[in-house]
């Protein structure tokens, strides 16, 4: 007998629909506050040009927004592909992969980015705790959580051996512990902080928790692999 699949409650789909709509509104808002210092970049990033673009923060930023459609495009074309190989979960492992590399590259472009005085001044290291939070700012804070946050949100969703708390940690403060000491050797003229590395890996965590009704479960792949068995005809 065969049981017919529930439709979503009209308070649930109403409940979606409005999380989509204040999603919308905070990223208009967003763009709307980011819109002055962005456009001041537009010209030069218009024109292809290195310096006031692609060294300055507000180009990183702008040209990231506006790569969003190729990004898409990439997804697309990786889940056709996929499907007509038979892949199973095509879609959610080309929108992970994208997502990670596409929210991931710009901030790390921005951390390695050199100094004015890269090559010249001496390497700064901080090694003690919570010392340099103080000093960052609501801004500096805002931006290491989001260092490795696309990481976090995608990296469980495409691997399931990262489908855990504990894993992601380790993977945001592992990645930004490589940062922090190609900074160092690389003498960017930037202080190498474990405080960026904590935040960097908090923001990994809570973005990996944002994410976890769609974390891929060694289970539900195994689920989804197994062969099916094939139906036979009665006599």
């Amino acid at each position: 007998m065969t049981h017919p699949t529930s439709s979503p409650s009209p308070l649930r789909r109403a409940g979606r629909a409005g999380l989509v709509v204040l999603a919308l509104l905070a990223l208009a808002g967003v763009l709307n506050f980011l819109r002055r210092p962005l456009m001041m970049s537009a010209p030069r990033c218009m024109a292809g040009q290195w310096h006031g673009c692609y060294d300055t923060f507000n180009g990183v930023v702008l040209m990231t927004l506006v790569t969003i459609p190729l990004a898409v495009l990439v997804a697309w074309a990786l889940t056709v592909r996929r499907r007509a190989a038979g892949v199973p979960l095509a879609r959610r492992t080309s929108l992970a992969e994208v997502g990670m590399v596409h929210g991931t590259v710009p901030f790390l472009w921005l951390t390695l980015m050199p100094g004015g005085g890269a090559g010249v001044v001496p390497e700064r290291v901080s090694l003690v705790p919570l010392r340099d939070l103080v000093t960052m700012g609501t801004l500096g804070i805002v931006g290491n959580l989001l260092v490795f946050a696309a990481l976090g949100f995608f990296a469980p969703v495409r691997f399931a051996a990262l489908a855990s708390l504990p894993r992601i940690l380790a993977l945001g403060a592992g990645c930004s512990a490589l940062v922090e000491t190609a900074q160092y050797v690389l003498r960017l003229d930037r202080v190498t902080s474990v405080d960026d590395v904590l935040v960097n890996a908090v923001g990994a965590v809570l973005a990996g928790l944002a994410s976890r009704r769609w974390w891929r479960r060694p289970a539900a792949v195994a689920a989804v692999d197994a062969p099916r068995p094939l139906l036979s005809s009665a006599p």
